[in-house]
């Protein structure tokens, strides 16, 4: 038995991209390092359409809300230590690095609780 069903990839991703594309917005519109983009709202309001119709139409099983919780603040502090890396001047990326390494060991902890339980 798949421990993520393809259903349950794509509403991963699209939290993921959620996150990613909602940091990218906020820098892109406050930040005087990152340059000005529509592409990053566009992006925001079609992954969270497209998310929220997900959540509409389709029945989450057990475990995914929070695991979809986390890879949306994955996607939040990747795009935070990225920018971060590329422009020093806004501060380091140490934080965001520590606490993705410690959202990804929880994701990993969690589907692997999903696969044992599931068999």
């Amino acid at each position: 038995m798949s421990l993520v069903t393809a259903r349950d990839k794509g509403t991963l991703l699209l939290a993921f991209l959620t996150g990613l594309s909602m940091n990218g917005t906020f820098s892109a519109f406050f930040s005087a390092y990152v340059p000005f983009s529509l592409f990053p709202a566009i992006a925001l309001g079609l992954s969270a359409w497209c998310l929220h119709q997900r959540y509409l139409n389709r029945s989450m099983p057990d475990g995914l809300p929070s695991l979809a919780a986390a890879f949306f603040l994955l996607g939040i502090l990747l795009y935070s230590a990225i920018v971060r890396a590329e422009y020093p001047d806004i501060g380091s990326n140490f934080v965001p690095s520590i606490l993705m390494v410690i959202i990804v060991f929880w994701i990993g902890l969690r589907v692997k609780g999903r696969s044992t339980s599931g068999r």
